[in-house]
């Protein structure tokens, strides 16, 4: 470190934020790359009044080991392709159990281990299926990867998005960035700190006010392809 003080800030914890997506089917969870662990996906609401039956996730390339938890929404199936890997899980309610209306909020789960695939996005296209009061369906694709603009015709719906974070351990760890990266934040919201050089990051206020302040030390922004990191955690 540079000097105590910011030796001493990086100390404060930080809590690892989920990253939540609400008001449409998205993942609460954080993924890390390759490890298996729990993935959940929220259904925020159904489709026009009516109650949700259905869910279909796509897999990415990528997931593999994928064990879907049956839940009270429903009995969930996994398809695989021809030489046997996982391409989609869907979970299904049985008709007595489909609501008179939208009334309610689930969450879908799948052990999976995530792809190798550190400081990406992946998506999960999802197909809602809906059932109306008078016994007929109402579907709702979630497929966009892309920020859409409804002004130029582009009006799909978000795909299910998790961000993929690195494998780590507690203290030091040493990354390659990728990619170039205009907003740290993104991957690096639970660290303490994020240096390159003599140039530092960090999403905690505290220590982000110490940064500017201490001797040799740069406040750092953005990251680029082939950037080395040390990051703690």
């Amino acid at each position: 470190m540079k000097s105590w003080k910011l030796a001493a800030a990086v100390t404060l914890p930080i809590a690892l934020s989920p990253l939540v997506v609400t008001a449409h089917i998205g993942a609460i969870n954080p993924g890390f790359a390759n490890t298996n662990q729990e993935i959940t996906f929220t259904v925020g609401h159904g489709c026009e009044g009516s109650d949700t039956q259905s869910v279909r996730l796509t897999l990415p390339a990528g997931v593999s080991s994928v064990r879907p938890l049956t839940s009270d929404f429903g009995h969930a199936t996994v398809e695989t392709d021809v030489a046997g890997a996982p391409v989609a899980v869907t979970w299904t309610k049985r008709d007595e159990d489909v609501q008179a209306s939208d009334v309610y909020y689930y969450r879908l789960t799948v052990r999976m281990r995530v792809p190798n695939a550190p400081f990406t996005t992946v998506y999960f296209p999802a197909r809602q299926t809906c059932r109306t009061a008078d016994g007929g369906s109402l579907f709702t694709d979630w497929i966009a990867t892309t920020p859409q603009n409804p002004d130029a015709g582009m009006t799909d719906e978000p795909a299910p998005a998790l961000k993929v974070l690195p494998a780590r351990r507690p203290g030091w760890n040493r990354y390659t960035i990728p990619a170039d990266m205009p907003d740290l934040s993104v991957y690096f919201g639970d660290a303490l700190i994020v240096w390159r050089g003599s140039a530092a990051y960090s999403s905690n206020p505290n220590t982000a006010a110490v940064i500017p302040t201490t001797s040799g030390v740069t406040a750092l922004t953005s990251l680029s392809a082939n950037d080395e990191v040390w990051v703690k955690y």
